[in-house]
């Protein structure tokens, strides 16, 4: 049981419904049950033992248009911030950062909105939608994510509470 924990745990699988058809990839938090069915198998010359098992087990299933929180981890001139959440990574093109012209500050590794002033930096917490979404089946390494934030009520926190401010008076 602890073997099988350990190689589903922090994997991507496919989900599958009643008739087995694979309906979306999901990431493997943790195994909460597992239980064996029936005797395992031995293959000569290999020394391990398969075992068929049943587990129940917390999974996160990211969709397309969902929208998180995710952090700035770094920021890559003329191609955008690559952004992390939960244990995925992706990138917010430049493009789709802001309706503003961007400057960029690669001193302080920073964009600027050119009339609006608002900055992103490496550590920032930014609302995003996910926009492209391909979970590779291999590793969330190789997973390629897309984010936009040109859409109402999503960017930095501070931006949302100014405008939200703005509605108020």
């Amino acid at each position: 049981e602890d073997v099988a924990r350990d190689t589903l745990c922090g994997r991507i699988l496919d989900v599958r419904d009643e008739t087995e058809r694979v309906i979306g990839k999901c990431y493997v938090i943790s195994i909460i049950d597992i239980k064996t069915k029936g005797e395992g198998t031995i293959v000569h010359g290999d020394g391990g033992v398969y075992q068929a098992i049943t587990y129940k087990a917390l999974a996160y299933m990211p969709k397309l248009q969902e929208v998180v929180d995710a952090v700035v981890i770094s920021i890559v001139p003329k191609l955008g911030a690559f952004m992390k959440f939960g244990p995925f990574e992706g990138l917010l093109h430049i493009s789709q950062i802001m309706d503003d012209r961007i400057d960029v500050d690669p001193v302080n590794q920073r964009f600027i909105g050119k009339e609006t002033g608002r900055e992103i930096r490496a550590g920032d917490i930014l609302r995003v939608r996910i926009v492209l979404l391909n979970l590779s089946s291999s590793s969330v390494k190789d997973s390629k994510i897309g984010f936009t934030m040109k859409q109402i009520g999503l960017g930095k926190r501070e931006w949302l509470n100014k405008t939200k401010e703005k509605e108020e008076n």
